[in-house]
């Protein structure tokens, strides 16, 4: 009767008026009660239908939580160096997936007295937190602190995209509720800890722990437990290697938190604030260039899918050298002489082995690299393989050659000073890189085809002109590619193609890469004539500036038109250095030519350089030495 009466309209009170106005006041509020009562019903039905529809809304597109675990990732390439360690790294690194039993007890310690200090009394769902995080930033006036519990950050990690929206949080709490009905507060921590975001491609503590320090996360001390409990906040501000004081700054804060929830002691905690010990980042080689570069010859040979190391020829010291010194050099010297930028490359010239590579200024202003990438006029590094030309058409290192004013058609090449030095050896005019000298030895030795042959079959790939200027090296070609040309020179002729890739590691098991060997493309004697006439560049003409006291040094210089490009290729101890200064827009520089700055710089890395092996070094690399 009730519900009837809720959905009849209710009587006309006038025939109650009729028999006593009585009657009529507790009859009315009795049927509006009832019209409330039945706007109520309906309103809950309809809220009901709302609340069911908003909720078939929110789960239409969630994840099923049982795969989470099965989630896709991408692969992981990591890089060493020649001494095993490791200097960068690609796709997401992920370590051995741990239990709280194997790691030190202070790490997940530290993980929730810094995350979430009421993780073991809450639901998923830490109110008072929130409370205390939204209390503080209305107090601070923009957002200091979170209130996201831990296994809030896991339902995030596992399930959902970082889009800040309403309905991303509501499907964040759903998710946390399921975690917190289906694994226990020890199985939570473990998932945080083994798929959290560490930054650097790392994903989990011990892909972490062995990115910044080298170690399994099962070896960690006290202040490293800290830092790493520290990155998840941010990880690229508190990245370890890139900014050391701020990881340290950080994980003094994590300490501070745990002597406040009782984890650890006020002198331990200090203790361990003094242990910590990073390298500076001045100290560390970008190498970025390198990376990349290998990184596009391994495409071909890496298995799709699978996470590889890859041990490779860079030497970190000798990239460190090269980065500091031509950091160095542009910040003082170029700077003031209009050099806006520098590549340098060293690889060995007995196996085409890159040893270091810089492809500019700062990697991180500018990955593009100009050690592999740009294509630049040579200038008279080129020489050398005219000279090569020379002698394979019956000339020596003493036969003589004219140096004088020469006119081909409209063209008039000149020499550097306006300075011509008559009949000279060729030895001679090498050393002091005589132009109108080169473009005879050309026309002498079969015109520029036959030297454009020649500059092919040592390693030269890159078009070059047709005409009588490419003895002044009008062509373009990289640093890495007219470096590793060289290579013949000083190896007793045989060309060598450059690589960065030593072995390949996949599933533990390392596997060598095969190389292109090194073969003959000129004589020995030959090869040692042309290392015979760059020594004495270095000795006697341009190249003096080069010079390391107590090595043989041989090499060439190059000076491209108004100043535009800059060059010094060179050899000691078997290892073959490159070296470009210029500018990106071609800007002329002032008064910068290949036996000034670029030889300076050649000197500098050359004289920081370790012994390649005494006599025996020499003796590969100069094949005069050597019976033929």
């Amino acid at each position: 009767m009730v519900l009837r009466a809720l959905f009849l309209r209710p009587p006309d009170p006038a025939p109650q008026a009729a028999e006593g106005a009585g009657l009529q006041q507790p009859a009315r509020r009795r049927w509006r009660w009832l019209v409330w009562l039945r706007w109520a019903v309906i309103g809950a039905v309809w809220a009901g239908f709302a609340g069911g529809l908003l909720f078939l809304w929110l789960i239409y597109d969630l994840p099923r939580p049982e795969q989470a675990f099965e989630a896709a990732r991408r692969p992981s390439l990591r890089l060493v160096d020649r001494s095993g360690q490791l200097f960068a790294s690609f796709g997401d690194v992920v370590g051995e997936p741990l239990h709280l039993v194997e790691l030190p007890p202070f790490l997940p310690a530290a993980v929730v007295a810094i995350e979430d200090r009421r993780f073991y009394r809450h639901h998923g769902i830490d109110l008072l937190g929130v409370a205390r995080a939204a209390w503080t930033d209305l107090f601070a006036g923009h957002v200091v602190q979170g209130g996201s519990t831990l296994t809030q950050q896991v339902a995030k990690t596992l399930f959902l995209s970082g889009a800040r929206t309403w309905r991303r949080k509501a499907q964040e709490l759903l998710l946390t509720l399921w975690l917190e009905e289906h694994f226990t507060k020890r199985e939570i921590l473990e998932i945080w800890l083994n798929r959290v975001y560490f930054g650097a491609g790392a994903w989990g503590v011990d892909a972490a722990a062995r990115l910044y320090f080298g170690i399994s996360a099962r070896r960690l001390v006290l202040w490293q437990a800290a830092m790493l409990a520290g990155l998840p906040k941010a990880p690229s501000r508190f990245n370890p290697l890139a900014n050391p004081e701020a990881a340290k700054a950080r994980a003094r804060q994590v300490l501070a938190a745990m002597v406040a929830v009782g984890a650890i002691r006020p002198e331990v905690a200090k203790q361990a604030a003094g242990a910590m010990a990073l390298a500076s980042p001045a100290a560390k080689a970008e190498a970025g260039w390198f990376a990349d570069w290998v990184a596009e010859e391994l495409q071909p040979v890496l298995p799709p899918g699978k996470d590889a190391l890859v041990h490779t020829t860079l030497d970190l010291r000798m990239q460190r050298v090269v980065e500091n010194s031509l950091t160095g050099l542009l910040q003082g010297p170029g700077a003031e002489a209009g050099v806006g930028q520098g590549a340098v490359v060293i690889l060995e010239a007995a196996s085409g082995a890159v040893r270091a590579m810089a492809g500019g200024r700062s990697y991180r202003q500018s990955p593009f690299n100009r050690a592999t990438l740009a294509h630049r006029q040579p200038g008279s590094t080129f020489k050398p393989f005219v000279w090569l030309t020379a002698l394979e058409h019956g000339a020596t290192p003493e036969a003589q050659v004219l140096d004088a004013p020469l006119r081909i058609g409209a063209w008039q090449p000149e020499n550097f000073e306006k300075h011509y030095l008559g009949h000279v050896s060729l030895q001679e005019a090498l050393a002091q890189s005589a132009n109108t000298a080169a473009v005879r030895l050309l026309l002498q030795s079969g015109g520029p085809e036959a030297v454009a042959r020649v500059a092919h079959r040592l390693g030269i790939e890159s078009t070059l002109p047709e005409n009588a200027s490419l003895a002044l090296g009008t062509g373009e070609v990289s640093v890495l590619e007219i470096t590793a040309a060289y290579a013949p020179f000083f190896n007793g002729g045989r060309r060598v193609t450059p690589t960065g890739l030593a072995a390949l590691d996949i599933d533990g098991k390392a596997t060598p890469l095969s190389q292109k060997a090194p073969r003959q493309v000129i004589s020995r004697e030959h090869a040692a004539m042309m290392a015979r006439m760059l020594a004495a560049v270095v000795e006697e003409g341009t190249g003096r500036a080069a010079a390391v006291r107590g090595r043989r040094v041989a090499g060439k210089t190059g000076t491209t038109q108004d100043f535009r490009d800059a060059w010094f290729i060179g050899e000691t101890e078997g290892l073959l250095i490159g070296i470009w200064l210029g500018n990106d827009d071609g800007t002329p520089m002032r008064g910068v030519t290949g036996g000034s700055l670029p030889a300076r710089l050649f000197h500098e890395i050359a004289a920081a350089l370790p012994p390649a092996g005494g006599e025996r070094a020499r003796e590969v690399a100069h094949p005069a030495r050597q019976p033929t």
